[in-house]
């Protein structure tokens, strides 16, 4: 486990470091989305003992950035053999953008695509809700963090557990209690505090590729985080 001291990010602070590489570094949401979609599969296969052939994975994918890093895990995922089964939070055509390219991929590989069942599973991925989170999850959001809470299935959050604020820590009703969460970057303020602790689980960070200056922008200073591993383990 890292014990590096490490900042965190606010909300604000997250978009600001993706509206740098996107606007000022040329750095493409794809691309993003792709590094953040790939190492959530790794974690997954890591937590299924480093093989997931076979293993029956549902994947919650909300209809933004956080749901198509979802998708792309499900892309790879399936290509590594794993019984994958996608749940939307919205009908196919409510997704846009770069969300709905990742959603276009897997209907051509034959993915299958659910709108509520939470069939029994070996593992659930939650990304649903990213730091756009505005207030409690309403709505078939709602309805699939409860299935998930339910379900007795361990769930491996991205970048967040769906529900709970990325700056103030609050948890809302309802959230997902993950039992691992992969967070993008940096740590997020809200995912540290005490409240958050129970919903959060194991936490580990991930590389998604950020360059440095674009924190040094920010007046931001990291260690080199990733100098040996692209995820790290921050804490239990």
């Amino acid at each position: 486990m890292n014990h590096l001291p490490l900042p965190t990010l606010t909300t604000d602070q997250m978009r600001e470091v993706d509206r740098v590489m996107i606007e000022d570094l040329g750095i493409t949401l794809i691309q993003m989305m792709e590094n953040a979609g790939r190492q959530l599969a790794t974690l997954a296969r890591e937590k299924q003992s480093g093989k997931v052939e076979g293993k029956r994975i549902i994947v919650l994918a909300g209809r933004g950035n956080n749901g198509g890093g979802g998708l792309v895990a499900a892309r790879r995922l399936a290509n590594w053999g794993a019984q994958v089964g996608v749940v939307l939070a919205g009908s196919p055509s409510d997704y846009r953008d770069v969300p709905a390219h990742q959603l276009a991929i897997l209907e051509k590989m034959g993915v299958v695509t659910f709108h509520s069942a939470i069939l029994p599973a070996d593992l659930i991925l939650d990304c649903l809700m990213g730091y756009g989170l505005r207030g409690a999850p309403q709505g078939i959001t709602a309805n699939l963090i409860r299935a998930a809470n339910a379900s007795g299935t361990p769930i491996i959050s991205l970048d967040v557990p769906s529900g709970l604020d990325t700056t103030t820590g609050q948890v809302f009703d309802p959230c997902v209690r993950a039992d691992a969460t992969l967070t993008l970057a940096l740590p997020k303020v809200g995912l540290m505090t005490q409240n958050a602790r129970p919903v959060v689980g194991e936490l580990y960070v991930a590389d998604i590729s950020v360059p440095p200056q674009v924190y040094a922008t920010m007046g931001i200073e990291i260690p080199n985080l990733f100098a040996e591993h692209e995820i790290v383990h921050i804490q239990n």
